[in-house]
């Protein structure tokens, strides 16, 4: 797409978003029920793409992909009705006499949703979805690295939904930056922390409001009193799904000494039992998106020692389930996130040396906890901090639209996922609407002698 094209497609948005017709919630209904019917029409050509990008197995594609998004339209189809009506709130009669307060709940306008190549449908759609329900025009913008899914995506926003109200813009970095150029309503990015800098510099030009969705380092932390074989199928699953290119992926274990050993073993042989001998073979182990960041990966194996794994074919954008023992803090794998499928192990002896690791290092997106005491659970969960947290388990709070998904600090900002995303995508008006009949006279100058009764109304 020539980026010369971008003001006249968003003119046409905005001058579409002012016809109010989104403003009508049987439209946004209708809208999130014709998304469905495009993903289940564009079903197979997803799986197909996602394949030739990533190599990754129908099961997975519609278990991290498409499953989230169809469960979420069918979530704001069934409330968007309660959510959008306005919310009555208490108004003082004493200092508002005879008023009336609400909320109105109405959409920013024109919106920006730029998407990552790690989830490309998932973390593109999503955010849609409450871009939708809450009323809004949609800007999209897929990752230019996985351009099979990104044809895609372009054919299905384009066979159903009026440019003018949804567009989408494939292209390289170039045509990323000239977005951003441009005035938005709000702006939803999801990616790196030092590209979301960089967007947020761009959106502070405008005063933008904005969502960020990044990353960093989520720890993993097994002590001595965990469930050992639960631990290691769970953490083994969510630390090679996707072959580690997941956000809030465990990026580094932190494992009791006293169970150590123990541990890497059980993880050693769940990696077995998932993907056989040689995961290279396996139909459900996927591949680094590119060659570039294969390197990168292969860069991180000469720290600390290989336990597991380790293999690397540049060319196939492979790198095997690894297990890196006796990780230093100071190693360089430790000093950024990984992003692939590289496990580095640490151990300690009292929970209280991770917790000042932790601390002393940005806060990140997820934490994992295993351990059977609920003193230990509550005291971790009290003296730290990140986006959000699994006790006894990894990834599974992404899946609970029920509870907010975002991060904090170097992390991100803003939240997202089912009554959230509505939310995000929306402004909450306050309105407050008082009669004329009557007009208490205290508010107005002069002011001798009305303190004290200013005092009772404000106490």
């Amino acid at each position: 797409m020539n980026t010369r094209d971008i003001p006249d497609i968003l003119q046409k948005q905005r001058d579409f978003f002012f016809f109010h017709t989104t403003k009508d919630p049987g439209f946004r209904i209708e809208q999130l029920k014709t998304l469905r019917k495009a993903i289940h029409a564009y079903e197979e050509r997803l799986y197909e793409a996602f394949w030739k990008d990533l190599r990754k197995s129908r099961f997975e594609t519609y278990e991290t992909e498409i499953g989230l998004v169809l469960e979420e339209t069918a979530r704001h189809i069934h409330n968007l009705h309660s959510w959008a009506k306005p919310g009555k709130v208490f108004t003082n009669q004493l200092l508002h006499f005879w008023s009336k307060s609400k909320i109105i709940k109405e959409p920013y306008g024109l919106v920006l949703i730029m998407a990552p190549w790690n989830y490309p449908f998932q973390l593109l759609v999503n955010p849609l979805v409450g871009a939708i329900s809450a009323g809004n025009c949609v800007a999209l913008k897929p990752s230019e690295l996985t351009p099979n899914i990104a044809g895609v995506i372009e054919q299905m926003i384009g066979e159903f939904f009026d440019p003018r109200y949804i567009s989408l813009f494939n292209g390289e970095i170039e045509l990323s930056k000239a977005l951003l150029e441009e005035k938005w309503d709000h702006i939803f990015f999801t990616g790196s922390p030092a590209v979301g800098r960089l967007v947020m510099e761009s959106a502070a030009k405008n005063l933008t409001p904005m969502v960020l969705e990044l990353g960093g380092k989520s720890p993993c932390i097994v002590d001595a009193d965990a469930n050992l074989k639960v631990a290691a199928s769970r953490i083994a699953w969510g630390k090679f799904l996707n072959a580690g290119q997941t956000c809030i992926a465990p990026d580094y274990l932190f494992v009791h000494s006293s169970v150590k050993t123990e541990f890497l073993q059980l993880m050693s042989s769940k990696i077995t039992q998932y993907f056989g001998s040689n995961p290279k073979e396996s139909p459900d182990f996927p591949r680094i998106v590119n060659e570039v960041k294969t390197q990168r990966l292969a860069g991180f194996l000469s720290g600390g020692k290989v336990i597991a794994g380790g293999e690397v074919d540049i060319k196939d954008h492979y790198i095997s389930p690894t297990i890196l023992d006796d990780v230093k803090p100071g190693d360089t794998i430790m000093q950024q996130e990984i992003f692939g499928p590289i496990l580095p192990v640490m151990e300690f002896s009292d929970i209280s040396e991770v917790i000042t690791y932790i601390n002393d290092h940005p806060k990140p997106l997820a934490l994992y906890y295993f351990s059977e005491d609920r003193v230990q659970q509550a005291a971790v969960l009290e003296k730290t901090s990140s986006g959000g947290v699994c006790i006894n388990d990894v990834i599974t709070h992404v899946a609970n639209a029920n509870i907010p998904f975002g991060g904090v600090g170097n992390s991100g900002m803003g939240r997202y996922h089912g009554r959230f995303s509505f939310d995000t995508f929306s402004h909450h008006r306050a309105v407050i609407r008082k009669s004329t009949r009557v007009d208490v006279p205290v508010r107005y100058p002069p002011y001798k002698g009305k303190l004290g009764l200013l005092k009772m109304l404000l106490r």
